[in-house]
């Protein structure tokens, strides 16, 4: 059973089947999600070592 509209499966572009929407098998459907395990799929962003600015204490203690 083809998933609504014809859409195609983001791994190999053959049609989506409803029951694994919006992949067309298993198969696709755990690369996909093997992909997100190893990190493949990555956001762009700042970089990390900014995120810690916000507390300047290097002894890791949290100041009032």
């Amino acid at each position: 059973m083809a998933a609504p509209a014809g859409k195609p499966c983001p791994i190999c572009s053959k049609l989506a089947v409803v029951r694994y929407h919006p992949f067309c098998s298993k198969r696709c459907a755990d690369i996909d999600l093997g992909r997100w395990l190893k990190g493949a799929y990555v956001m762009p962003g700042d970089d990390e070592a900014g995120l810690a600015g916000d507390n300047d204490a290097t002894d890791g203690t949290i100041e009032a």
